[in-house]
């Protein structure tokens, strides 16, 4: 990537850093006063991270690698994915910025339609999984919770919305949605003059970038699901940092609990994807899902506060590491 381009992405995420430490929603003396009462269990919520962004990297690794020898290092893949999610959770509305950002960063090692294909199918990926975690606690609420009238219209609603979802990924994987996409957006508002030039334009380039997400799905079944089985993992053990948060308050909770409260916080907050880190909604997330198992309410605010904190802190690494290590061989860049 050019360095003007790069530097560009660098300096919005200062200024969106910038603008959350000014908004954010409490006293720093206050603030403080929490993370010391989290005690030695905050370093093991930032520390856990470093594990959880190891498997999404592993799973776009293994995307971009196709079960050949990869021409991109692993450590760079790394560091694209931490940086690439820094920029999306401080983007309005996500995946704006982080994707186009690692597409240009991978360009020079791999080309740009295998570096767009191996991004999409990497964000439908990552995507997919939170359809699949999200049914799975549907069926792990049925196993371990008592049900009532109106948790069983909402699972059902949940579930529905889950396995439709799932239906049209599926499809995506086996026929490509590049050029589908683009389609669509021809015939929305603002945006349909730009799409029909870009279809226009880049019919081939993304033709090809389709060919690519549906050969993964039909040919290399063993690829596709390795990935998907790391991205599911990623969820099951990002559930960790909300039992080791409410670990502070009560030992009265289970990790199957925490799944839970996982599933519902993330559903909740996604319903709110055009806030920047989702402000707001994540909090009333784990309020909502912790009072829903009769676990007091502020234990969730607690646990939203202390994810907020640790979001904010991996996105200053992230858009810092988005200065280091950016040297590429002339002989592998591709134009």
């Amino acid at each position: 990537m050019k360095e003007k381009f790069r530097n560009i992405f660098w300096f919005f995420g200062i200024f969106a850093i910038v603008v959350m430490l000014f908004t954010f929603d409490m006293d720093y003396q206050e603030l403080l006063q929490n993370l010391r009462k989290a005690g030695i269990w905050f370093p093991a919520v930032i520390l856990l991270w470093v594990f959880i962004y190891l498997l999404n990297a592993l799973s776009w690794y293994i995307i971009i690698r196709d079960g050949k020898h990869a021409k991109v290092p692993f450590w760079k893949v790394y560091k694209l994915t931490i940086s690439g999610f820094a920029l999306n959770y401080a983007t309005p509305v996500g995946l704006m910025g982080g994707e186009p950002y690692r597409i240009m960063e991978l360009t020079p090692y791999v080309g740009g339609s295998k570096a767009t294909s191996s991004v999409i199918l990497y964000v439908m990926m990552h995507i997919f999984s939170h359809f699949c975690f999200w049914l799975a606690s549907v069926f792990l609420y049925l196993a371990v919770e008592p049900l009532n009238a109106g948790m069983a219209i909402v699972l059902a609603v949940v579930g529905f919305c889950c396995l439709v979802a799932i239906y049209f990924f599926m499809k995506g994987y086996r026929n490509g949605m590049a050029v589908r996409t683009l389609k669509l957006l021809g015939h929305l508002p603002f945006v349909r003059k730009w799409a029909r030039r870009f279809l226009t334009e880049k019919r081939e380039t993304l033709e090809r970038v389709d060919n690519q997400i549906a050969e993964l799905h039909k040919q290399r079944k063993s690829t596709f699901y390795a990935s998907l089985g790391l991205e599911f993992s990623a969820r099951i053990v990002g559930c960790l940092e909300v039992w080791f948060i409410l670990n502070i308050l009560t030992s009265d909770v289970s990790f199957l609990a925490c799944i839970l409260i996982m599933a519902f916080t993330s559903l909740f907050a996604n319903l709110f994807f055009f806030s920047p880190m989702q402000l707001g909604a994540r909090e009333g997330g784990f309020a909502l899902a912790t009072g829903g198992l009769a676990i007091p309410s502020a234990f969730g605010i607690y646990t939203g506060l202390i994810t907020r904190v640790r979001e904010l802190i991996w996105i200053v690494i992230g858009v810092l590491l988005m200065k280091v290590g950016n040297g590429v061989n002339k002989d592998k860049e591709h134009e």
